[in-house]
């Protein structure tokens, strides 16, 4: 059965039910959409309180794009269940909007319809904003408007010691448990392309995603009048028209240690980049952008999947991972399945959970800069053409077929998840990994696939499609009836959420040069 070394130590010491019980988060992008299917113009709803300082509702980068977080659980189901819960609180507030049920936006008329969040008059609420404004001015506000969902994962902490006493590593608890989320990070490198193929659910676009830069749609073919896509693709949110810079390529970010991964972002920080220092960062009065490097701050740099320490505020995130190590891995290649409600479905999570696990058991080997190209090439290659027949991938320079590859990790999966099963009513972890098992070897099975499906089902354009899907949504939102303690428990926090906003804005006693200046001057 044990097919690592280190899953071998588990069987054998007894020690693998130490596996289950990992904290599973979510955070869920969503554009709202006014009730004709445009991108809203209105302001983050009040009463859904301050998107600065709320605990579970915020906005990520336009003030339309809602952004739902729900509290690290053990439980699957517990994880979805809160999820749903907040939908539900949401759309009791937006009064007639609706939120788009697709990763790929519609209703856009331009950069210009996109509007930059806002969150108040702090220091730390203008920097968020001007760090936003100078992603418009590098990238354009059109692939911001990109929603989707982030799965956040922290290894059960019961397991760390018995992995530390079964391996005797060298490095103490705190570093052995920082080195181990980096093996991980970078199994997720090599074999993430896996998750790309079976969750990604973006292969047709709406033609006004290319309002204002017409040349990009040469790539694609027309699938109706209204709608762009590409016959074989699998995720466009993740290919070379969504969150990947060309301008990051000539980043070497180390992957293969803490430190190394500390220092390489930081450098990316500090670096100087021509295309960026003409843009200017403070302009007639105002700034453009926080500086004209070729990284404005930590989150700028755009990967699949990124180490996390949770921060206080104010605190930058490898300042976080310096001084406390690595808490949680948040996994961001993961488009909306716009037939679920929420966006994400049990049987995904649990696959994802056993994912993580299977890429904190194999052996994972330092990345060089020719296998880290090497694993980004056959993610971009999933998302282009994944649904390809016999689409080759390249594993340590040798071509293999996607669906051998595929097959060869869903196969250590069912081991894995016959292990968190252990205890469990039925086979829930099985169940998930049975259920993508075959579309690993049939393309058509995929979610991607079904989508075009039913677009030329319908006869529906990608708008028509996203839309349906979108108020069929709302409705069944709308009919979730939460229950008084829950309910009341989100009522409490929009209001304490602006409670604190005031309180920050208020304890603010520098100027926001000088907040920015101390901000980079952290140690």
């Amino acid at each position: 059965m044990a097919h690592s070394s280190r899953l071998e130590n588990l069987l054998r010491a007894g020690q693998q039910g130490f596996l289950r019980d990992g904290l599973k988060g979510l955070e869920k992008e969503s554009l709202r959409l006014d009730p004709d299917g445009r991108i809203a113009q209105t302001p983050h709803p009040a009463a859904l309180g301050s998107a600065l300082t709320h605990e579970w509702i915020t906005t990520d980068y336009s003030e339309a794009l809602i952004e739902l977080i729900t509290p690290p659980a053990a439980s699957a189901e517990e994880t979805l269940g809160f999820l749903g819960d907040i939908h539900a609180y949401v759309h009791q507030h937006l009064e007639g909007e609706i939120l788009l049920a697709t990763s790929m936006p519609i209703g856009l008329d331009g950069d210009d319809s996109i509007p930059i969040a806002r969150y108040g008059r702090s220091n730390i609420g203008l920097m968020k904003q001007i760090y936003r404004r100078g992603l418009a001015h590098r990238y354009g506000r059109t692939m911001q408007s990109i929603a989707g969902v982030h799965f956040n994962y922290s290894i059960n902490e019961a397991l760390w010691p018995v992995l530390h006493d079964l391996e005797q590593p060298a490095a103490e608890l705190s570093a052995f448990v920082s080195e181990a989320y980096f093996g991980i990070i970078r199994n997720i490198h090599r074999h993430g392309w896996l998750l790309i193929y079976l969750f990604g659910n973006s292969p047709a676009i709406c033609k006004s995603f290319f309002s204002g830069r017409e040349n990009l749609a040469t790539r694609f073919a027309e699938l109706d009048p209204e709608t762009y896509y590409r016959p074989f693709a699998t995720s466009l949110r993740m290919s070379d028209i969504g969150y990947r810079n060309d301008n990051q390529t000539s980043l070497d970010i180390s992957f293969n240690a803490l430190d190394d991964y500390i220092a390489s972002l930081e450098a990316a920080i500090r670096q100087p980049y021509p295309p960026y220092e003409r843009i200017g960062i403070k302009v007639d009065g105002e700034y453009r952008q926080l500086n004209a490097n070729i990284l404005q701050i930590e989150n700028e740099y755009y990967s699949a999947i990124r180490p996390k320490q949770i921060t206080f505020s104010g605190e930058r995130p490898t300042l976080a991972l310096r001084k406390r190590g690595v808490r949680y891995l948040e996994l961001r290649a993961l488009d909306l399945l716009g037939t679920e409600p929420a966006g994400v479905a049990l049987d995904e999570l649990r696959f994802l959970e056993t994912f993580v696990l299977y890429c904190l058991l194999e052996a994972s080997p330092p990345l060089s800069t020719e296998e880290k190209a090497e694993c980004s090439r056959n993610s971009l290659t999933v998302a282009c053409c994944g649904r390809g027949p016999a689409l080759p991938l390249s594993r340590t320079g040798r071509e293999v077929p996607l669906a051998q590859w595929a097959m060869e990790i869903v196969e250590h999966l069912e081991d894995i998840a016959a292990i968190l099963d252990e205890g469990q009513a039925g086979t829930p972890y099985r169940n998930s990994v049975q259920r993508y098992r075959p579309a690993c070897q049939e393309p058509e099975l995929t979610a991607s696939a079904r989508v075009l499906r039913e677009l030329r089902d319908n006869r529906e354009t990608f708008a028509e499609f996203a839309l349906r899907l979108s108020r069929e949504h709302a409705k069944h939102w709308l009919a979730h009836r939460l229950d008084k303690d829950r309910l009341g428990r989100f009522a409490a926090e929009a209001e304490a959420s602006w409670n604190r906003q005031m309180q920050i804005e208020a304890a603010d006693r520098l100027s926001l040069d000088d907040f920015l200046s101390a901000y980079w001057q952290q140690a």
